[in-house]
């Protein structure tokens, strides 16, 4: 993903460029006050505001046509609590420049998702993960907030100052305030070995349980109309550190990924009866590695080829049936599906809306290249996946509604009444949290 959102003629645009929109006004704060000013004077103009990062949700759940907040200027490393074993960075700082500041100070986050462009605020707001048999998602390692509220004030919270609003704002959608900055808890810098081979999808299904409670980090993708898939391993190594060579690594990582996959994605664009032999080619094009670096270069790698997606977790218990359900549909429906199907895995967690509260849970993302139509391929899986109480990524592609979540969610309510007393005149509203969180 080498590019964010976009601004042309007063028009906003996603990542994706499947949401736009036209704020009244866009700020740039430069500081935490000059942030809540900017709050307190949209109060004035009867105006809603909204927070965006970098763009890479696929909902519009940062669109607005009132104040659009831009962090960019809030970046950077706040401090950092060797004795605490804390990072304290400004919600604006994307997460490439954060890892790379942590590994020069001999530090690293415990887990992360598998790009690093989003800013940290956005990337937690909508409940970013990456894959882990007992390490959480992004969200799950704050251990502090700090946010602007409907009334301008600043509000910081912890498991020891206002619990309950800690509780639920690590996964705050926006609804609750404007994140100013996050506490995140580090840990000495470690190796990671990623272990890469493909393996027949029957195989992968069989032994899922096992492939899970063997490696502290397991995932995988499908390739639709093929019965294969590329699987990751990633545990923690004693070294020595053996990345990737770099000629390697740009053959992998960049042509066959990136380059050759965006030139198939074309032609299977424009001629869909392409599509199976190209997922057959390009599920035999990426052959089998091993390699150790330190954390971000394991868990990260470039996405070029933009796309759009929906993505939902599932019970980890219910994966298996979810999987052989979605392939099924696909071989019967005559959809043409270029994009492999990623699986990840993450363990329970304590935050109201995360999609991993309370249950140990799997993620079943579907993509489809942009440009492409889309709607057929997710409405069938959606139907799948909320056959399994389904949770859909609150940043990605999804038709579910406050009544849906309520059932879901045991903690919904929570949520709700929370927001109902820190922004009782929903001044962080817009379209998506309307349908989302109700009024």
């Amino acid at each position: 993903m080498g590019s964010t959102a976009s601004a042309k003629n007063g028009i906003w645009r996603n990542w994706g460029g499947n949401v736009r929109s036209r704020p009244a006004r866009e700020v740039t704060p430069a500081s935490v006050d000059e942030l809540a000013a900017a709050v307190r004077r949209a109060a004035e103009d009867g105006l809603p505001v909204k927070a965006v990062g970098t763009g890479h949700s696929f909902t519009s759940i940062a669109a607005t046509d009132g104040v659009l907040v831009r962090p960019r200027l809030l970046t950077g490393i706040r401090g950092i609590d060797r004795e605490a074993m804390t990072v304290t960075v400004e919600a604006g700082t994307p997460l490439k420049r954060l890892n790379v500041a942590l590994a020069r100070e001999g530090l690293s986050l415990t887990n992360m998702g598998d790009i690093m462009e989003q800013t940290v605020s956005g990337a937690t707001s909508t409940g970013t993960h990456g894959t882990g048999r007992e390490s959480a998602s992004l969200s799950a390692q704050i251990k502090g907030l700090e946010l602007v509220t409907a009334d301008g004030s600043v509000l910081t919270c912890s498991e020891k100052e206002n619990p309950e609003v800690f509780a639920a704002a690590r996964i705050g959608l926006g609804a609750l305030g404007i994140v100013t900055a996050i506490t995140f808890a580090v840990e000495p810098v470690f190796l990671l070995t990623a272990r890469e081979e493909p393996m027949p999808l029957d195989r992968v299904l069989a032994e899922f349980d096992q492939l899970w409670a063997e490696n502290e980090h397991f995932e995988f993708y499908w390739f639709p109309h093929t019965g294969s898939t590329n699987t990751k391993r990633n545990n923690r190594s004693a070294g020595p550190e053996a990345p990737v060579a770099p000629l390697a690594g740009w053959i992998e990582d960049e042509f066959l990924s990136n380059g050759v996959f965006q030139a198939a994605n074309w032609v299977g664009r424009a001629v869909p009866a392409t599509v199976p032999a190209i997922a057959r080619l390009s599920s035999r094009a990426l052959s089998a590695r091993t390699y150790t670096d330190i954390p971000y270069k394991v868990f990260t790698s470039p996405r070029r080829v933009r796309f759009v997606e929906m993505e939902y977790a599932v019970p980890r218990a219910a994966l298996t049936d979810t999987l052989r359900e979605l392939k099924a549909m696909v071989d019967r429906s005559g959809l043409r599906v270029s994009f492999p199907v990623e699986v990840r895995t993450a363990p329970a967690d304590d935050i109201a809306l995360s999609t991993a509260s309370g249950r140990d849970s799997a993620y079943v993302a579907v993509h489809m290249f942009r440009g492409t139509p889309y709607q057929r391929y997710f409405t069938a899986a959606e139907r799948i996946f909320t056959a399994h109480e389904g949770r859909p990524h609150w940043g990605k592609i999804h038709t579910r509604d406050a009544e849906y979540f309520a059932r879901v969610y045991p903690r919904f309510g929570e949520f709700t009444a929370l927001r109902d007393r820190l922004d009782p005149e929903r001044r962080f509203r817009n379209d998506y949290l309307r349908r989302v969180l109700g009024q």
